[in-house]
């Protein structure tokens, strides 16, 4: 199985537990991985053979305006669904980070990785 990455994309969103995190909103990191057959797409060199990484931003940044997810894990989770149901592909693994986290200390950013197949 081959891979693509989309690695960091950035966004502002208006997730969390806490009201006041969902009211002011903060900063969210997203990768995606993609799990599938690269084969024909590195022999034909033609984008319909692949996945259009652009139509996989555009389904990430529309999951991440359109809703206001308290946990990380259901965001991830969305993304995870959403992209199995859109493209072909064997496996797809997210990973979200928020960067500012009310923990009462000092930390660079929490971080939810899920891996799904097709069903």
């Amino acid at each position: 199985m081959d891979t693509i990455r989309i690695a960091n994309m950035r966004f502002y969103g208006y997730h969390g537990v806490d009201a006041s995190e969902r009211d002011l909103g903060g900063r969210f990191h997203v990768d995606v991985e993609l799990g599938l057959d690269l084969s024909r797409a590195g022999e034909s060199d033609n984008v319909a053979d692949t996945v259009d990484y652009k139509a996989v931003y555009d389904l990430v940044a529309r999951i991440q305006s359109e809703n206001r997810f308290q946990l990380l894990e259901a965001f991830a989770h969305h993304i995870a669904n959403a992209i199995l149901s859109e493209f072909e592909v064997q496996e797809v693994t997210v990973r979200v980070r928020k960067m500012s986290v009310p923990l009462g200390g000092l930390i660079d950013h929490a971080e939810v990785e899920i891996t799904r197949r097709p069903k």
